[in-house]
């Protein structure tokens, strides 16, 4: 086959063309650089060759129908990587070429595309492949445009199944019509001019009064569609850390602030409770080192009682040398890990501001 039948066919359907109105129509030609990735083994028409990737060049020429529809023929002159068992056989390379017929769906007129349609590569034997693939077409010019598509090949007289890609420019011959704004008729000349009764809004908030089923809302607040403030939930949080000189769990005054901050949170977010976690440093024996972070942590609580915080809303544990924050073994490393660690978190329900 040598597509004359498929040429004829494109040359008829570029006849009825005239029936569609589009933005994009007429006829187009391009060139584009070319890959194809094969792997055919023991080609019949050379015995014991491997075909491998291709790279080369190629033209085409089509017509756009429409904005949604075009048809194309391509011609690709290919150079193969080749492989041989016949040692006599030196080649590295070998020429061959590509006809082919496509169709083009162009996505909503856009610059997306689909492609449908048959190819027929002559390397030492006529091999006929049905592809499918995607593309996208920039117009750099109402007439001028890069391309970029690749497209996958299976083959129907050998079961091959490739993978092509192609970069190009092309060109559509023809002025290219631009979208043309509906004429607006004239206005009808108007005899009464109305007035427009601006509703009274006595807070503000531009819902009317009629409508407003808060009123006197502040200004600084966002309202919904009834005129009442409109609140988000909010993440909230507060940290505190408490060091411990070596082998002691009195907790320092210079500490009570942090503690009192703590306690503060805790009274405000009434749902909200603590986890305290005592940690020592490596040194000594794990097993008193957790007694001792965990007296550490009972310290800190104790403090938390004392500010007024129910003991049922603390948690303390000791995790000794478990989780050390400096693995190090120098006086500083240690002080490091000598600490009571505890992390809150809440949600509150805050004001959303105009």
């Amino acid at each position: 086959m040598k597509l004359k039948s498929l040429t004829i066919a494109l040359a008829l359907a570029a006849t009825s063309a005239s029936s569609f109105a589009a933005e994009k129509e007429g006829f187009f030609i391009g060139a584009f650089g070319d890959y194809y990735d094969a792997s055919w083994e023991n080609i019949r028409g050379s015995a014991g060759t491997d075909v491998d990737d291709s790279t080369g060049w190629g033209a085409e020429i089509g017509y756009r129908f429409n904005d949604y529809w075009s048809a194309r023929l391509e011609y690709a002159d290919m150079d193969f990587d080749i492989s041989n068992a016949n040692p006599a056989m030196t080649a590295t390379s070998m020429d061959g070429d590509r006809l082919g017929i496509d169709g083009l769906y162009h996505i909503n007129g856009g610059p997306f595309y689909g492609i449908f349609g048959l190819k027929q590569i002559d390397i030492t034997e006529n091999l006929t492949f049905a592809n499918v693939g995607a593309g996208y077409q920039h117009y750099l010019t109402d007439n001028f445009a890069f391309n970029v598509e690749t497209s996958l090949y299976q083959g129907l007289d050998r079961g091959y199944t490739d993978v092509g890609a192609k970069l190009g420019l092309s060109y559509l011959f023809g002025k290219q019509s631009s979208a043309v704004e509906p004429v607006k008729a004239a206005p009808a000349p108007a005899t009464v001019v109305p007035v427009a009764v601006t509703p009274a809004d006595s807070d503000g908030d531009n819902i009317p009064d009629a409508d407003d089923q808060c009123a006197n809302t502040p200004m600084t607040d966002a309202v919904d569609g009834t005129g009442c403030t409109l609140y988000e939930d909010r993440e909230v949080t507060k940290s505190l850390l408490v060091k411990f000189p070596n082998n002691t769990s009195k907790v320092a005054g210079e500490y009570d602030s942090g503690i009192d901050q703590v306690a503060s949170f805790l009274k405000e977010h009434t749902d909200t409770t603590v986890l305290l976690e005592g940690h020592s440093s490596a040194v000594g024996k794990a097993e008193y080192n957790k007694w001792l972070s965990k007296k550490r942590a009972d310290a800190v609580a104790a403090k938390l009682i004392a500010d007024g915080i129910a003991e049922d809303r603390i948690t303390t544990v000791g995790l000794g040398e478990e989780r050390l924050k400096n693995t190090g073994n120098t006086p500083a490393a240690h002080a490091e890990n000598r600490r009571v660690e505890a992390h809150l978190k809440s949600i509150e329900r805050v004001k959303v501001k105009r």
